[in-house]
């Protein structure tokens, strides 16, 4: 089995270089390099048997059971090396590929009682764990970083400032805030530009915390937090956001989410989608995030969802791609969490720690290494709607700028 692992990592690392020995003692090096600044152990003949047969499940599962263990530089490392090969995957490993895409729609088919029971698998965990590693207003999606040392809080800060810059907002308008998480955007919305705001999740945990928050800022008259699915949320809106919910919605139901997001647009609305996408195309989820991480998730291409959007009737008024913001965002997170990583130990055990540290790592280096981004789409039912250049986007940001200067809390870290 020795000669077998060495022959198959060594077809599959072939840039950089990486040092591993199995449970047996025998050591080998993959790679380019002279010499090998990560190191890596396999504990068990089982870890090495199963990396062999299932390598995209298994690697995640065999660090998470302490069956694979870092000697040398950490697990973020040695993935930054693996998801930079110049094949994506393991030759041996496309056969199982091809099955997960041909049966994804299964994976995905996100019924409302099934959407539930995912979300609830990931955002109802203890809310402590977020704590520890998100930036004071609990923001769980891509940051916008306008210059490379921005810091976490202010990153985060300009991404709210510029999907609301995006919106075109007026004091009367009626905001419905689809997947508001923790409440921050749409309590941002209803503070800093004083529009009304609802916010619907499936996540019981988040809109407890939603509304306290909203109660504490008494903001609870112009913002409303609902445990609802956004198929049967009651109109109309004058705006819709939607931040990092689209990845839980599914193929199957891309066309749904759009009609429904028509039907609850007034005649002059605007919309926003920011959501994580893939750049090369439409693709199955990573089998470990599916298991473990965001069971019925997906990360769609843009051309699975701009032919959703044409069919529902709206227009398409505005695309950017955010390219390496959420890579540094996911670094930021992985170092917070790994800082206070015996925190998470406590509230959970070892083994979820080290399933969080690797999901944190996991998600950086696909950004980081495999072109995967974030897109923002602007939407509208008429042409006239929105200005027809993008230059109102700075000068809202800079109106919604000197309004925050005004009411910016006192920032502390989450869970403070």
């Amino acid at each position: 089995m020795d000669r077998l692992l060495r022959s198959l990592l060594r077809g599959f690392i072939r840039r950089g270089s990486v040092e591993f020995t199995t449970a047996d003692g025998v050591r080998f090096r993959c790679g380019d390099a002279a010499e090998a600044s990560v190191a890596a152990r396999f504990l068990t003949r089982q870890a090495q048997r199963r990396l062999i047969t299932n390598p995209e499940l298994a690697l995640g599962e065999i660090y998470m059971d302490g069956s694979f263990v870092m000697e040398r530089g950490s697990i973020a490392d040695l993935l930054a090396i693996v998801m930079d090969q110049p094949d994506v995957l393991p030759r041996w490993a496309k056969l199982q590929w091809c099955l997960r895409y041909l049966t994804r729609h299964f994976g995905q088919f996100n019924f409302r009682g099934r959407s539930r029971t995912n979300v609830a698998h990931h955002y109802d965990l203890d809310g402590r764990l977020y704590s520890l590693f998100l930036d004071a207003d609990k923001q769980y999606s891509c940051a916008y970083f306008e210059t490379p040392d921005t810091t976490l809080d202010d990153a985060q800060l300009a991404k709210k400032r510029h999907l609301a810059a995006k919106l075109l907002l007026d004091k009367s308008d009626r905001v419905l805030d689809i997947g508001c998480g923790w409440g921050g955007l749409g309590l941002y919305l209803a503070e800093t530009a004083g529009v009304d705001v609802t916010g619907v999740t499936l996540s019981t945990e988040q809109v407890q915390v939603a509304n306290a928050r909203a109660a504490e800022k008494s903001l609870s008259d112009r913002a409303r937090f609902i445990l609802q699915d956004y198929r049967d949320v009651p109109g109309p809106f004058d705006r819709i956001a939607s931040v990092g919910m689209f990845e839980h919605v599914g193929v199957d139901f891309y066309e749904t989410y759009f009609r429904r997001c028509a039907e609850l647009l007034s005649d002059d609305g605007v919309m926003v989608l920011h959501s994580i996408g893939r750049s090369e195309g439409p693709d199955a989820t990573n089998p470990w995030i599916a298991k473990y991480i965001f069971p019925g998730g997906y990360i769609p291409a843009l051309s699975e969802v701009l032919p959703a959007i044409e069919r529902a009737g709206l227009l398409v008024c505005d695309i950017e791609i955010l390219r390496l913001h959420y890579a540094e965002t996911l670094k930021a997170w992985r170092e917070r969490f790994m800082a206070r990583r015996e925190e998470a130990v406590q509230f959970y055990d070892e083994r979820f720690a080290r399933m969080w540290e690797f999901y944190l790592a996991a998600s950086e280096m696909a950004f980081r290494k495999q072109n995967m981004m974030n897109f923002q789409i602007q939407l509208t039912k008429r042409q006239d709607v929105v200005p027809i250049t993008r230059d109102y986007i700075p000068h809202e940001e800079a109106r919604l700028r000197a309004r925050e200067r005004g009411s910016r809390p006192v920032l502390k870290m989450a869970g403070e």
